[in-house]
């Protein structure tokens, strides 16, 4: 059986942003850096696994989440420039062009339909590939899910149970305890005073859980804040999901949709990909 492929839209919108050049523009003078980078990663993921269908993830950036409601610190700092934010707008519609599923939502982010497609697809006896390049999605790596983590001017690398502990020295359930032990600087997510990634992991050895060293007295002063740190790096495996049939991608429309952006290259590439099919 072939896995279902979802993608953290976000993530890699981001790097190919960064990593095309802002010369590349459209038909009218707009930018198109991002969506020439974004729809060639796309095609080559497709291409590389073959999946039964792909399901690509959005974050909602006009609409706080629970998260950022309940710690005012959360992302903060964060300013992308309008030409990133112009091109990231129209994504989603170009994917669902092609006739591969779109998850986006006021109060959730990417990450969490990344959780709840592994969560439906497993319990469906199925497996998963998740393409991201962030590793809070280790969270979701097991036997039936593999997490696929970019590595530039390579094949992505393949991370399963043995690699997240191989990298983290935890298991991949015990992920979420540990991003609360150790902080997310990236999120700003303080973490526990005093405790890198080492202590972290160390601690998770010793006492299998947060909670457990919770109950054994440890942290005592800042159990509530660890708490909260947990929720917010626990992905929410309850999102709302589209239908996630078997789904061959129609290149040919996404090239029309390109062209329609301006995007002669980009429909060139979804020609090819047509072609191929």
């Amino acid at each position: 059986m072939k896995p279902l492929l979802v993608v953290d839209g976000d993530s890699f919108a981001h790097r190919a942003y960064h990593a095309i050049p802002k010369t590349l523009r459209r038909g009218d003078g707009g930018p198109g850096n991002m969506l020439f980078g974004f729809g060639t990663m796309l095609i080559r993921l497709w291409q590389g696994e073959r999946p039964r269908s792909v399901l690509v993830a959005w974050d909602t950036l006009e609409v706080p989440t629970y998260r950022h409601e309940a710690l005012a610190v959360y992302q903060s700092g964060r300013e992308f420039e309008a030409e990133l934010l112009e091109q990231l707008a129209l994504l989603p519609s170009l994917v669902a062009s092609s006739g591969l599923a779109v998850a986006k939502a006021p109060g959730y982010e990417a990450d969490d339909f990344l959780g709840a497609a592994v969560a439906s697809e497993e319990e469906a006896g199925g497996t998963v590939l998740v393409a991201t390049s962030d590793r809070d999605a280790f969270q979701l790596a097991s036997a039936r899910t593999t997490i696929l983590q970019p590595v530039r001017g390579e094949s992505p690398a393949r991370i399963g149970p043995a690699e997240v502990r191989e990298r983290y020295g935890v298991d991949p359930e015990q992920v979420p305890d540990f991003i609360a032990l150790r902080g997310d600087p990236s999120d700003r997510i303080p973490g526990a005073r005093g405790i890198g990634p080492k202590k972290g992991a160390d601690l998770l050895a010793q006492y299998g859980s947060l909670d457990a060293m919770l109950e054994e007295g440890r942290f005592a002063a800042e159990a509530d804040a660890l708490r909260l740190y947990r929720r917010i790096a626990t992905l929410d495996r309850a999102a709302p999901l589209p239908p996630l049939p078997d789904v061959e991608p129609d290149w040919g429309a996404a090239a029309t949709h390109a062209r329609d952006l301006g995007m002669n290259g980009l429909a060139g590439r979804f020609e090819e990909a047509a072609a191929s099919t």
